[in-house]
């Protein structure tokens, strides 16, 4: 398998996860309904799981959009090369987050 088997593998495993991920987020994101009878710490409780698991979709979607990014870029001949830099971007790096624009060094 060449490297670029092995990431577009790795993007499309990711994506995969990636959107099991953002449809269990929106599960979790649906509106509390009022006339659910829950105490008002319940309810408090269940307002604020709401709005982390709302982060947590939003981060979701966006990796979602930068993998699918990714995987229309993979045939590019700048793909692994970092936009700052302009050095090669590990294999480690690209297979650990396939969405990776910038090597370890820049993103810091």
């Amino acid at each position: 398998m060449t490297e670029k088997e092995q990431i577009k593998t790795r993007i499309l495993e990711e994506i995969e996860s990636t959107q099991g991920l953002v449809a269990k987020y929106r599960e979790l994101t649906k509106p509390i309904a009022p006339e659910n009878a829950i105490g008002r710490v319940s309810r408090m409780d269940a307002i604020n799981n709401k709005s982390v698991n709302d982060a947590a979709l939003k981060k979701a979607e966006l990796k979602l959009k930068n993998l699918q990014v990714a995987l229309s870029k993979i045939d590019d001949t700048d793909f692994g090369i970092c936009v700052r830099c302009k050095n090669e971007i590990p294999l480690g790096r690209i297979l650990l987050m396939p969405q990776a624009i910038t090597c370890v060094n820049c993103a810091r």
